[in-house]
This record gives structure tokens, C-alpha cells and sequence, in this order.
């Protein structure tokens, strides 16, 4: 029993051999690899020499802890549960909208301005012009003077559009003489007018601070709205703590122009830190504005108890106070200051605090205790004579008044010098800077070398996916292990596939030379191969029931016509006596390969319209005769199922030697089963990579269905590849080994 070697005969060796093969399509894709590989190879160059760079600036904050921030155990508790960095409530403070959106209108970030570049080398051009002089403007590629080529400059001091036209792109397109004009996304010219000069149209507020360029140059502008400006910030804005629990904040942006960077990181450095100088003094500012507000009433109080006391002696005409109404006052005026001074702290805390609160609560007690001395002092100075009570009582509210007066004087000078000299707890420790000749993206090195990967890993995809998909058989032990011999492999001819475009072509040259292989190259591989062919059907003969050979497909294209016809010229060559019949009468073409007319052929001897003898038509070949597929008749199949077409092959088996008929695809139609009854010897042809396992074991079902055994297959136009086993005897080694030319 013979040993055959099949991906199919068992599990074990299965992973094995499909590693082999995809190795072999590897390597036989190899070009594919390669030619990917350098494509985006290149591609990966050309990106990186001609994309942006992108520059980013840096900048150090220092976020200081306070002192007294913590009450008493709660340091301990924060050893043990830990505690949020102040630097992580920084961070959200710094990238608040207060701070980036005050510095979005400072810089105003929202107007946006760039010139127009020449598509992929435009920017790249410009930023390799280097201007000798101020002002100097690049010449233009290609005379493309709308295009900024570098030198151009364009400052816009004022942008302001109607609603509509907000985040919108305009077109700016410079003039002569400093003259421009604006233009909306489809052409339409908005308003005109000259650098300087504020122009007011049509609800637009422009005035351009620079504008240089060459006229007609345009550049984009556009006004965005302030809020989208805000949180595009936000986002491009990088803040991140250097280490745990350091209070050291990095901040990065990232930009083309690095000075826009520089600038917008240092303004917003800049407000973070007066705002959180501001936040510091906040209380200081809260509490001096009340002050403030109390200190005209009060000294206004102190004059009228001033001029009420002056009045009171002046009428009495009692200027002296006695010993003991002396010491009562010095007493009362002692408590009454410091109640004022209570009072003005509750009124301060009730601002802050509400009257719950345990600073609240205890201020209030202590008033309530002093208000109690108050009162029992009271009861002493109704037993005072009536005279000296008023004096006391009056110059009790002058002394009181000017206590309070005094006091709320120096706290508020106190309150003053504190607010203005509030210095917060953060600092700038390195202003904003950023590395012109290392720009962070692109990354060059680093997208060369993923590009070129990228391209190998797509090459080997391509090919492993082409190999994946490819269902044609590409082993000839695949076929013998459907159950059919493999008779001859014929390698695919490069001389054939020329004679093929002239057979289609009709051109001249056709006309004249033979478009039969075995006469136009007898030493091609594809014709040696079909001689070991003639050689095996030698022997396949003699158990045949007559000499007819039947050669069919399971699909068009396969080249069984190519086989039939070069056969029957082999084995005409070779002595025998040969009838070739073109039995496909739809569209069979041997007619073409031998230079002959199709008409008066098959179907005209079928339906008794001509002579058998009318019907066979020499050809090039000694020994070799042919009967064409004739005019295409209404109904091929009936006409090889009647009864003239067994008479017919009965009466040439006599005068041949060999009948080779080509018929149809058998799974196209069903005339190469009808002939196949008639036919000593079936074979079927089979193409390399377009044939289906699936489908030749079709053809093959066919074929046993109609009770019609064939013989064997001939695996055509094989190619040489390195993903597919090598048999040599089935023919798949081919060596050319002919005699040299003297």
C-alpha cells in the first residue's frame, strides 16, 4: 500500500506542517515583506522631517503647608489615615477656570491666527527659511504667492464677530499697502481695510496690529468662544506633583511656537499666584472693610457725646468730678470699652459665622458676664447725687467713645499693613522655559523605526491572509487524497501564457506563427511534461475499451483546451495517428490554436449537415487531424446524446490511432459526463491555486454519478514555491536539461 504524505492523514503532524507551509509562503512573499517594509520605511522618514514640531515649556511651583492649618491630634490622625497632598487641591485651583480663563483673556488666547501653507512641505519650507534681514519674506514655490512660504507675520490686536461667526474659520488675505480683507468659509469678502486702523462692519470689530506678507497670501483666523478656549486649556495644560507629598507642582504645555507656550504658562503662574495672595489677605480685606464702615459712626458719636458733655458743664457750672464718682467712672468706662469692643467682634464673627458656632457662643458669654459687672456698678451710681450722675454719665460716654474710637483706629492700621503685606503660601521656583532644539514630538528615531515595523508586520499579514484565503490546491498529494492519481504536473509556461494575450489579441503575428507550444518551444518544461504524460497513458491504454481520450475540468480557465491540444500534437509527433475533437460547442476555441475557421466541425456532423470526412481538417502536424467545435448549436447536450455521435467516434476509433475530445467544464455542464460514456481513458485537469479540494472532489462525484471512472488528474500551471512541498514524482522538481548551441 502506498505511503502517502497529506496535510489530512492525521492530527498529530498537523501544527508541524502548517508551520512549514507558512513558512514557505513567507519566504515565497518575501518581496511583498520587503517592498512594505521600505514603503513605510519612508513613510515613517517623510513624517518625521515634515511633521510640526512641538515644543514644550516647563514650569516649578512650590506649594508651602501653613502653619497653624491643623488642630490640635489631627496631624496624628493624618499619620496614621493619611491625608490628601495640599498640592492635589492646588492643582485643581491652578487649572480652575479664575485662573485659565483670566489668562485666556489677558493673552487673548481665543482669537487664533496662522498662515496658510502649501500642503505636506508648505510648513516645513517656512520653517526652514531663515530671513537675512527684518522683514524678509520667502519667494514662493512654484509661483504660489497665496501660500506663505516664511517670513510671514500676522498680530491681531482686536477680532470681535457677530454670534454666528464664532468659532468659525475666516480667511485673511493681505493686500498691497498694508491694506487686507476677511473672508468667510465660502468666499464671501466680509469687510476690507488697511493695518492700524480699527475697522467696524457689518458687526465685525477688527484692527490689525502687524500684518506682514505678500499680497494675496491668506491666512486662517478665527474668534472662538471664550468657554471652548477655557477647557481646550484645561486639558492642554499639564500640573502633577513631582513626588508624594513634596508640595512641588510641574506644569507643561505644548505647542508649535514655543514662545506661546513660554507666555502662556507664565501668565498663568503669574495669576495663580496673586490669587492665592489674594485668598491669603482675604480675611484680613474682609474685616478691615468693616471697620471701615464703623468708624465714621462712631466718631460721629464721639463729637456729639463731646459737645453734649461741654454744654452740661457749661450750664451747671460743675467742672470737678469727686474722688469717689472718679473711681466709679474709671470703672465703668474700663467695662463699657470693653463690651464696645465685644460687640464689634460679634458683629464681625456674625459676618462669618453663624450663631451657633463655638466662637460665636463663647464671645457671647463673656459680653453677658461683663454687661453683669456693668450693672452692679450702675446700682452704685444711682446712689450718686443727681448732678454728679449726669456729669458721670457724660463724660462716661466721651471716654467710652474715644476708647473704642481709638482702638478701632489702630486695628484697621494693623488690618491695613496685614492685608498689603500678605505674601501666600506659594512661589514660582523656575519661570516657564522650554528647549528649542529638542522638541518632544515627533519623536523621529521612534517613528522610523515603528513605521518600518509596522510595514514588515503588515507584509508577513498580507502574505499569511493571501495564503489563509487561497483554497486552491497547491499540492498534488491533496488530490491523491481524494482518490485520484495524479498522472502529470505541468509548470506553468511564461512561452504559453504569451501565445494565450496573442490568441486573444488577433493580431498579425498570431496569424502568421504557431500559437501551439509544442511546436512554438518543444523543449518548454510544460510540453516535457506533457511526453511523461504520453508516456503514462501508453501503458493506461491497453486496459482502455477503446482509444478515446476524454479531457475535461471542474472549472473554466484550468487549461484542459492548452493540455488537449498539446497532448495530441505530443503524441502525434511521437507516430501515432491523432484526432483532436473540440467537443466544447459553446465556446470552445481550438479552432484558434490551429488557425482554422470553427465552422464545419462538430455540430454540422452531429446534425448530418456535412460528412465526416467534411469535418476533419488537417493541421500543422503530421499525423494530427482536427474536427472543430462547429457553429454554436441550440442544444450541444441532445446532439452528443444522440445516437451519431457513438456511430461517429465507433467509425474514427477505426481510422486513429488516439481520439482526444476536450469538452466543457463538468461543473458547468453536463456534456463531458454524456462523452465520458463513450471514453476508454477520463482525465481531469486541475489548476495550481484555483481549484478547491471541495471542488475537484465535485467533479469527481460528478463524473461516479454517471457511473464514468476516471482514470486519473493532470495538476496544471504549477508554480514553483517555496510554501508548497516539493514531489518529484509527480513532476513538481523541474530541471531544464537540453543541448547548447554550437
Amino acid at each position: 500500500m502506498q505511503n502517502i504524505t497529506s496535510p489530512y492523514r492525521n492530527q498529530s503532524n498537523t501544527d508541524e506542517i502548517d508551520l512549514a507551509v507558512l513558512f514557505g509562503a513567507l519566504i515565497e512573499g518575501k518581496w511583498v515583506i520587503v517592498g512594505l517594509t521600505v514603503v513605510f520605511a519612508l513613510l515613517g522618514m517623510a513624517y518625521a522631517i515634515l511633521a510640526t514640531p512641538i515644543y514644550q515649556a516647563n514650569a516649578l511651583i512650590q506649594v508651602e503647608e501653613k502653619s497653624g492649618g491643623r488642630l490640635a491630634g489631627l496631624s496624628e490622625l493624618s499619620d496614621v489615615f493619611g491625608t490628601p497632598s495640599k498640592a492635589v487641591t492646588e492643582i485643581e485651583l491652578l487649572k480652575s477656570r479664575a485662573v485659565i480663563g483670566q489668562a485666556v483673556i489677558n493673552l487673548k488666547l481665543d482669537t487664533v491666527s496662522a498662515p496658510n501653507h502649501f500642503p505636506l512641505i508648505g510648513e516645513w519650507a517656512a520653517r526652514r527659511f531663515q530671513p537675512q534681514f527684518k522683514g524678509e519674506l520667502a519667494i514662493p514655490w512654484f509661483g504660489l504667492a497665496e501660500y506663505a512660504w516664511g517670513g510671514e507675520e500676522l498680530d491681531i490686536f482686536q477680532l470681535e464677530v457677530p454670534v454666528e461667526y464664532l468659532d468659525k474659520p475666516l480667511t485673511l488675505v493681505a493686500g498691497e499697502y498694508d491694506y487686507f480683507s476677511i473672508y468667510d468659509e465660502h468666499d464671501t469678502q466680509l469687510l476690507a481695510g488697511q493695518t492700524g486702523q480699527q475697522i467696524d462692519q457689518n458687526g465685525f470689530k477688527v484692527q490689525i496690529a502687524t500684518l506682514l506678507a505678500r499680497p494675496g497670501t491668506r491666512f486662517s483666523v478665527s474668534r472662538n468662544r471664550l468657554l471652548n478656549t477655557i477647557m481646550y486649556y484645561q486639558n492642554e495644560l499639564e500640573a502633577s506633583e513631582r513626588s508624594k507629598d513634596s508640595g512641588i507642582i510641574s506644569l507643561s504645555l505644548q505647542h508649535p511656537d514655543h514662545r506661546h507656550s513660554i507666555r502662556v504658562l507664565d501668565e498663568v503662574s503669574r495669576l495663580y499666584v496673586r490669587q492665592n495672595v489674594e485668598r491669603n489677605s482675604a480675611e484680613a480685606a474682609q474685616s478691615l472693610e468693616f471697620l471701615r464702615e464703623q468708624l465714621p459712626q462712631v466718631r460721629s458719636e464721639l463729637e456729639r457725646y463731646e459737645q453734649a458733655l461741654n454744654d452740661f458743664q457749661m450750664s451747671s457750672k460743675s467742672v470737678d468730678i469727686s474722688i469717689e464718682t472718679q473711681s466709679v467712672l474709671s470703672q465703668i468706662i474700663e467695662l463699657d470699652t470693653l463690651i464696645s469692643e465685644q460687640n464689634l467682634k460679634r458683629a464681625e464673627l456674625q459676618r462669618r459665622f453663624t450663631g451657633e458656632h463655638p466662637s460665636y457662643q463663647i464671645l457671647l458669654e463673656q459680653t453677658q458676664q461683663l454687661q453683669r459687672q456693668r450693672n452692679e456698678l450702675s446700682k452704685k451710681v444711682d446712689e450718686l447725687p443727681e448732678t454728679q450722675q449726669e456729669l458721670l454719665r457724660l463724660s462716661r460716654d466721651v471716654a467710652v467713645t474715644t476708647e473704642v474710637y481709638t482702638a478701632m483706629l489702630n486695628r484697621s492700621q494693623e488690618l491695613d499693613v496685614l492685608r498689603a503685606g500678605t505674601v501666600g503660601n506659594v512661589r514660582i521656583i523656575d519661570a516657564a522655559d522650554a528647549s528649542v532644539s529638542r522638541p518632544v514630538k515627533p519623536k523621529k528615531a521612534l517613528i522610523t523605526v515603528l513605521a518600518t515595523l509596522f510595514g514588515g508586520f503588515l507584509g508577513v499579514a498580507v502574505v499569511l491572509l493571501r495564503q489563509i484565503h487561497n483554497r486552491g490546491v497547491e499540492n498534488p498529494e491533496v488530490i491523491e487524497h481524494l482518490g485520484l492519481p495524479v498522472y502529470a504536473a505541468i509548470p506553468f509556461s511564461k512561452d504559453q501564457e504569451y501565445l494565450e494575450k496573442n490568441l486573444r489579441s488577433n493580431s498579425k503575428a498570431a496569424q502568421r506563427n504557431s500559437l501551439l507550444l509544442a511546436m512554438k518551444n518543444p523543449a518548454d518544461l510544460a510540453v516535457e511534461s506533457l511526453r511523461r504524460l504520453r508516456t503514462s497513458l501508453h501503458f493506461a491504454h491497453a486496459e482502455a475499451k477503446n482509444n478515446v481520450l476524454m479531457i475535461s475540468g471542474p472549472s473554466p480557465s484550468v487549461g484542459k483546451s492548452f493540455v488537449a491540444a498539446n497532448l495530441a500534437a505530443t503524441m502525434a509527433q511521437a507516430g501515432q495517428k491523432v484526432l483532436l475533437i473540440d467537443a466544447d460547442m459553446r465556446k470552445g476555441y481550438l479552432n484558434k490554436v490551429f488557425r482554422l475557421p470553427p465552422r464545419d466541425g462538430l455540430s454540422e456532423l452531429l446534425t448530418a449537415r456535412l460528412s465526416l470526412d467534411g469535418a476533419i481538417h488537417r493541421t500543422e502536424i503530421d499525423s494530427l487531424d482536427l474536427i472543430p467545435r462547429g457553429r454554436i448549436p441550440p442544444n450541444p447536450s441532445e446532439l452528443l446524446m444522440h445516437e451519431n455521435f457513438r456511430r461517429f467516434l465507433s467509425e474514427v476509433d477505426e481510422r486513429y490511432d488516439l481520439i482526444v475530445i476536450d469538452t466543457p467544464p463538468v461543473l458547468a455542464v453536463t456534456d463531458a459526463s454524456i462523452v465520458g460514456r463513450e471514453a476508454g481513458i477520463c482525465l481531469l485537469v486541475t489548476r495550481f491555486g484555483q481549484n478547491s479540494a471541495k471542488e475537484i472532489e465535485a467533479a469527481k462525484r460528478c463524473f461516479e454519478q454517471d457511473d464514468i471512472q476516471l482514470k486519473g488528474a493532470i495538476f496544471n500551471a504549477v508554480i514553483k514555491k517555496s510554501s508548497v512541498y516539493g514531489y518529484s514524482h509527480y513532476g513538481h522538481y523541474f530541471y531544464e536539461y537540453k543541448s547548447e548551441k554550437a
